[in-house]
């Protein structure tokens, strides 16, 4: 009896130390493995993944670092953010930052406030530096990001509204771009993605997201990724959540919603209808010349999408030579429609079923997240 007291009195003294943990310092839990390290951190109550915050973008915090006319290209997770935060800085440029010396790396010349790029750290405690870091060329951060020739500012997210104040009465005015997929070209991209990403920024983040290659597969043809993403598991949010939330946005003057098939398949005339809707006009030969670089050929080329942490102040972190993703990982074959040759029938049927599950009340919104193409008003 005694020895099962003794038990007890642990168990109860380890929950409140957990509690503790979760409560004042929950980023110890990052030097745990994984998947240890997710299961307390998700057990004291933290959303995932835990390295995204949504603060930045409170009602009450976003005035006091965007200016009007700002751009977030808040497009969906593995659904072309690169590609438009790549192609956005060239409308901007009009394409003539011909060498990238205005583009030294994806998170240094589009910020993401939604990272939070140190482990214990927040959106408060790395707002300043944005525009106190000092780059290894002797820059500023805020030279790039902010540079006096841009016409607009251009910032990476992934959230959709309410997270996003996209109907904020008030304050600065920001254009959102979103953008949709269609989700079995998403489910095969994210089966590469977690693998993607390299050893040091797991080993920031509690072993997450897990290295797990795309070709691990369990006996139905499921990678782990693919299972994440369906609805009521860990990040169904990524997909479904996002594009119900844009929905209603559609026709809103300050939000651009596109397809990702409908903009690989028509990139000059989608080109040209975000530069109108950002206000900026190209000439003839500006379009061209923008268009050619926002091609999955040149942005190989360029390969400055490595998602360096300029912000990390972890001993553990080289902001040097460390990165997010493996060099190359961040621009793919960006097919259309091919996802479905990835997975087997069930797989797709499981997909399919979900589909129908998240948005079959709406056939116009099914029909377009399957295909793009145009989209009914809202009514």
């Amino acid at each position: 009896m005694v020895t099962i007291k003794k038990i007890g009195s642990a168990v109860v003294g380890i929950a409140v130390l957990i509690g503790a943990v979760g409560k004042f310092v929950p980023h110890w839990f990052m030097t745990m493995p994984f998947p240890l390290s997710i299961i307390l951190w998700i057990s004291t109550g933290h959303g995932m993944p835990p390295y995204f915050s949504t603060d930045a973008w409170k009602e009450d915090e976003i005035d006091t670092w965007t200016r009007d006319g700002d751009l977030v290209v808040a497009t969906g997770a593995k659904s072309g953010t690169t590609f438009m935060l790549y192609c956005t800085h060239q409308i901007r440029t009009k394409g003539k930052d011909t060498d990238d010396e205005l583009f030294p790396d994806v998170s240094i010349a589009t910020p993401w406030p939604d990272l939070i790029q140190s482990r214990g750290g927040s959106w408060a405690e790395q707002k300043e530096r944005y525009n106190t870091t000092i780059l290894p060329d002797g820059r500023t951060m805020k030279e790039v990001w902010d540079h006096p020739s841009y016409p607009f500012r251009i910032f990476k997210s992934h959230f959709g509204p309410p997270e996003l104040p996209v109907r904020k009465k008030g304050g600065k005015k920001i254009k959102y771009l979103a953008m949709v997929r269609n989700v079995l070209d998403v489910a095969a991209s994210m089966t590469d993605f977690y693998s993607a990403h390299t050893d040091e920024f797991r080993n920031l983040w509690g072993g997450l997201p897990p290295d797990i290659p795309p070709d691990v597969r369990d006996a139905d043809g499921f990678h782990l990724a693919m299972k994440d993403m369906l609805p009521g598991n860990s990040i169904e949010g990524i997909y479904w959540g996002y594009v119900k939330s844009w929905w209603p946005y559609r026709d809103d003057q300050n939000v651009l919603l596109l397809h990702y098939s409908d903009v690989r398949m028509d990139l000059k005339g989608n080109v040209a209808k975000i530069a109108n809707f950002l206000e900026v006009y190209l000439s003839p030969s500006e379009l061209d010349v923008v268009v050619d670089r926002c091609s999955m050929d040149h942005m190989r080329k360029v390969n400055k999408f490595h998602y360096f942490l300029p912000l990390n102040i972890n001993a553990i972190w080289k902001n040097d030579i460390h990165h997010l993703v493996k060099s190359g990982k961040m621009v793919n074959k960006g097919h259309v429609g091919n996802g479905k040759d990835n997975f087997s029938p069930k797989v797709v049927a499981k997909f399919r079923e979900a589909e129908e599950q998240m948005f079959g009340h709406d056939p116009a919104l099914l029909k377009w997240a399957r295909e793009g193409g145009e989209f009914p008003p809202v009514e």
